[in-house]
């Protein structure tokens, strides 16, 4: 036996030898299911006014355990609840009730058959008349709680560490419903998001993850390296640049959602990979996507809650149209008290600053200064549902320019709850502006500096056959689940967040 067992797993080790000495294997090929546990309830409270019997084999995990003598009570759960089952030395048979007893723990898998009934304190359950191991946890689930019912030790098994909950996300979600409600809730918002779109006309494609250039927004790349092709490769930061091709191609609607991977700081709403929509609307421009935008989150609120309105960290919030519109100088203004539109440099920007003692990178070109402003200053206040438009093009190197305002790009952002979810242009189709950009984003930026985005030369030449006006989206989906679930971290709505290396 392997020294790195604990004395617990070598328990149930012992049980899995005793098991197999009785000739009961701990793993066996079949089960047998005749309803769920959700199923097997519902068909016995509707017989039960007519006086039918019910009954049913049932299969799940084993989260709870209470011997008294003869009898026994347990819980199992499988993915749509909860139900009890008892067992009693008359039906089983008392070695049968001992083995239970004696080889079964909290974690195993089983299955049991039997009549459904409902006992004295009113709890529908299955009156056991033959069960067996399906699944023999040898690793107890993580920490055991004791709670006295009707005078009654009974053992539940608990988990609520987090750091133990998103490295061992298996045990968190055995053990606690919650988490797995969360990610039911996560699927739904996605299949609404699809629906939505669907249904207005946009065609779901799906673009290379491994990229010869990364473009298409302002982040830090992965880069790996193809041995066959000798060259080196990037792990996508976003779809934009694949997308917007397409527009060339007269895929006038088009839509993705998938991963993109930034090598950048994780917190509260950053995770190095996460899932992203984005879509791309030919004739369209940034006040029509916005109005689309409105449409499809209420869409998602119709059919993941049923509702407008939800509850996030103590916020009502109410997601119906129309979204407050406030253009990004009038935001900061009063917020900071600093027009950004009388500091037309970093320099004079930053003096503002320091003199109302606000915290900056002095060293930070004025677009990016302006854009510490709006995450440090602006975003925390944006709790309910708000649209930030009208950028510096110097952060906005694929939007096009305000007519008449060469400075100011079409571009909004959208927030709730204090953070951003979406980011939206009229995207530039001008292929000479779009060269010039790349160029100038070249210059003006440190080789390392996260803004910097490389010439894509393939890009610019689908932009010279031609590319349509048109209006761009991308929306992180994890910050719309954790809107919907109520989670505080985007860790929550992430099956298996990156984590640092244990020390």
């Amino acid at each position: 036996m392997p020294s790195e067992y604990s004395n617990l797993e070598k328990i149930r080790l012992e049980k899995v030898a005793n098991l197999r000495a009785e000739g009961i294997e701990p793993y066996p090929t079949r089960a047998e299911r005749t309803h769920t546990s959700a199923e097997a309830i519902r068909s016995f409270e509707g017989a039960e006014g007519r006086g039918e019997a019910v009954s049913a084999t049932l299969v799940g995990r084993l989260r709870s355990m209470r011997a008294m003598g003869k009898i026994s009570f347990a819980h199992i759960e499988d993915g749509e609840g909860r139900v009890q089952i008892f067992l009693r030395a008359d039906e089983v048979g008392v070695e049968g009730l001992e083995l239970f007893n004696r080889e079964f723990d909290l974690g195993d898998f089983i299955q049991a058959s039997g009549a459904m009934f409902r006992t004295r304190t009113g709890e529908v359950t299955l009156r056991v008349s033959s069960f067996r191991m399906l699944a023999k946890a040898v690793t107890p689930l993580p920490a055991a709680k004791d709670e006295i019912v009707d005078g009654q030790v009974v053992r539940h098994a608990t988990l609520s560490d987090a750091e133990v909950r998103y490295r061992q996300r298996y045990a968190d979600l055995a053990i606690n419903p919650e988490v797995r409600q969360t990610f039911r809730t996560r699927a739904a918002v996605v299949r609404a998001l699809r629906e939505f779109l669907d249904g207005h006309g946009f065609l779901e494609v799906e673009t290379p993850i491994l990229q010869p250039l990364y473009g298409g927004a302002a982040a830090r790349p992965f880069t790996t390296h193809h041995n066959q092709l000798k060259q080196d490769l990037y792990l996508r930061i976003s779809f934009e640049l694949y997308l917007k091709r397409l527009l060339v191609g007269n895929l006038e609607r088009v839509y993705e959602v998938g991963r993109d991977f930034r090598n950048e700081g994780v917190d509260r709403t950053h995770n190095p990979e996460f899932t992203q929509l984005e879509f791309y609307w030919a004739y369209a421009d940034y006040q029509q996507v916005m109005s689309l935008t409105e449409a499809m989150v209420l869409h998602v609120a119709d059919r993941v809650i049923g509702q407008p309105t939800l509850s996030y960290q103590g916020q009502e919030i109410n997601l119906a149209p129309p979204w407050r519109r406030v253009e990004l100088r009038q935001g900061l203004l009063e917020v900071t008290g600093i027009d950004i539109a009388e500091h037309p440099t970093a320099e004079s920007l930053a003096g503002a600053m320091k003199q109302r003692g606000l915290e900056g990178n002095w060293e930070a070109t004025r677009g990016k200064l302006i854009d510490g402003l709006l995450g440090d200053y602006l975003e925390p206040t944006l709790i309910q549902p708000t649209f930030v438009y009208d950028y510096p093009r110097d952060i906005s190197p694929l939007a096009k320019s305000k007519p008449g305002d060469p400075g100011i790009v079409e571009r909004f952002e959208g927030f709730a709850a204090g953070m951003e979810l979406c980011n939206a242009f009229t995207e530039l189709n001008d292929p000479l502006d779009q060269e010039a950009r790349f160029l100038e984003m070249g210059r003006d930026y440190e080789a390392d500096d996260e803004e910097r985005h490389p010439m894509d030369e393939d890009y610019l030449q689908a932009m010279r056959y031609g590319m349509p006006p048109s209006g761009g989206f991308g929306m992180g989906v994890d910050r719309l689940a954790m809107l919907f679930t109520g989670s505080p971290n985007i860790r929550e709505v992430i099956l298996f967040p990156h984590l640092r290396e244990r020390e």
